[in-house]
């Protein structure tokens, strides 16, 4: 299997990923972007700091400088493309894979996802053809600790929060992931007392896997939120680009649900702004896009996606059901930290519990993401579409068909073989009813169940 994926790079160490190919690789990405500094940084996996030594040996030899801000995470590494201006970045991350995989996720100039189609698939080409540069004077390393400016830049989104009459309790489980390097410090600069739940960066992900998005992996935070009799809880993936959220009582807050209330409050600092949005999500979304005067803009699902469409129209803010949130003042990339104060600014700003501010969001039934072998992928999505003819078709990404009290989405995976589910009804008894329909047309057994 190749480590060349839709969106990043991605494989098992040492098997498919060693320090001999992460030194091509580096060499190759320099050379792909003829860069003459790159930013390099790191997560916290057991094999990392070695891949990013053989990374940085590779972008030396190719003539460029590495500016090694060391262990951080993904969004600092954005960050510090942009607020440096170099010409691109290697973050050696696995996400929220288990402990044996690693990879990279790449930027261009102004932290730019780099992608299967603008770059990724170059690479693999340059790294197969051993097309390399080999100069006679190697670049120089220099290290960068980004970290104060980070909490700076994070604590800029912080205007509610900051003037909360009283003081937040909310706890953070930072999955052993990056997130513990920098969600301290940001935290302390709030009226927030913290209470912390597996904060130390340990690659081999010892109390659950990093993926906040799966409920199992938010049993912990839920039981803690309720112990402590908290506001909130947070949760970060492993490199602390996604986000996920509880509320005082320890019930879930989808992802979309948290995209709508961001959305209200930053269209409360800029009424009129453009909010953009994957297609999974809820119709609750555009509906609350609408109402605070804002334009709603749906776009296929992918960073890389979402990123250029806020670029190309110049919007606020966007999100994803997969929990990454993107802002426009943060170099339109993606930001766990900044989402997180996002909510903390809504709630300090309702002065209500958390499940109150979500309340009104919550007025809609979904499936949420139900995933599915199928053999032939292509196949079952032109069955769904010639049976459910009768709706409003897109095809967008897979297949969108919206009815009047029930909508899905079908469409394939870009990381994994599968297909995948979205399903919406403005009822239960809608929802159930219109996915027993789609199951029947797939004649495929969830993956999930």
């Amino acid at each position: 299997m190749s480590i060349y994926k839709a969106y990043d790079l991605r494989g098992t160490v040492p098997d498919q990923l060693h320090p001999r190919l992460a030194r091509a690789i580096g060499n190759a990405y320099a050379g792909l972007l003829e860069a003459r500094t790159l930013v390099l940084g790191r997560d916290m996996r057991t094999h990392s700091d070695e891949l990013a030594e053989a990374t940085a040996e590779g972008i030396l030899e190719a003539g460029c400088d590495v500016v090694d801000v060391g262990r951080v995470t993904t969004p600092m590494s954005y960050f510090a493309v942009g607020r440096l201006g170099h010409d691109g970045g290697m973050m050696v991350t696995a996400s929220h894979n288990g402990p044996e995989w690693n990879g990279y996720k790449l930027c261009r100039r102004g932290a730019v996802p780099v992608s299967e189609d603008t770059g990724i698939r170059d690479l693999e080409r340059r790294v197969g053809e051993g097309d390399y540069r080999r100069v006679p004077r190697k670049g120089r390393r220099e290290a960068r600790d980004v970290r104060a400016d980070y909490v700076r830049h994070v604590l800029g989104f912080a205007a509610e929060a900051r003037s909360a009459l009283a003081p937040l309790t909310v706890v953070v489980d930072g999955g052993n992931g990056m997130a513990g390097v920098v969600v301290e410090e940001v935290l302390r600069g709030l009226p927030v007392k913290l209470v912390p739940l597996y904060l130390e960066p340990d690659g081999r992900f010892p109390n659950h896997e990093a993926n906040p998005i799966k409920a199992a992996n938010l049993e912990d935070l839920r039981r803690e939120v309720r112990a402590r009799g908290a506001d909130l809880g947070v949760a970060f993936d492993g490199d602390a680009d996604r986000v996920g959220f509880v509320d005082e009582k320890g019930a879930i807050c989808p992802c979309d649900l948290v995209t709508a209330l961001v959305a209200q409050e930053v269209l409360r600092r800029e009424p009129g702004s453009g909010v953009l949005y994957d297609l999974r999500s809820s119709k609750v979304v555009r509906e609350t896009i609408l109402a605070g005067g804002g334009r709603p803009v749906e776009e296929r699902v992918g960073h890389s996606f979402m990123k250029a469409t806020m670029r190309r129209l110049d919007l606020a803010f966007g999100g994803e059901l997969s929990g990454h949130y993107y802002f426009r003042e943060n170099y339109y990339a993606d930001s766990a930290m900044i989402a997180m104060v996002r909510v903390l600014n809504a709630l300090a700003a309702g002065r209500r519990p958390f499940s109150e501010v979500l309340a009104p969001l919550r007025r809609y039934h979904a499936t949420g993401e139900v995933n599915f072998e199928v053999r032939d992928k292509d196949a079952a999505i032109e069955a769904l579409v010639r049976a459910f003819a009768g709706g409003e078709v897109s095809r967008l990404d897979g297949v969108t068909v919206r009815f009047t009290d029930w909508w899905f989405n079908v469409r394939r995976s870009n990381t994994e073989p599968l297909l995948r589910l979205n399903l919406e009804g403005d009822t239960a008894e809608a929802m159930e009813a219109g996915r027993r329909r789609v199951l029947e047309v797939l004649g495929a057994t969830p993956t999930d169940s």
